[in-house]
């Protein structure tokens, strides 16, 4: 996840939850984290380690985000 983009894709992350939540920030910073690694768990396991770029775990996110609604 070293790679041009990820802080963006964190940001973005951030941001929404932000919007969404009145949690307390460092929650939000907690939870964001959370979701950005597992992203970028799920976007390894498609691409591969050297082969995902920034935009593949941004992809991943609304599918984390599922899955930890559905648990």
């Amino acid at each position: 996840m070293a790679s041009a983009g990820s802080g963006d894709v964190l940001t973005g992350i951030l941001a929404g939850i932000c919007a969404y939540s009145s949690s307390s920030l460092t929650k939000t910073i907690a939870i964001g984290a959370y979701i950005n690694g597992k992203a970028g768990e799920y976007a390894q396991e498609k691409y591969g380690q050297y082969g995902m770029v920034s935009s593949d775990t941004g992809r991943e996110v609304s599918f984390v985000i599922k899955d930890i609604c559905q648990k």
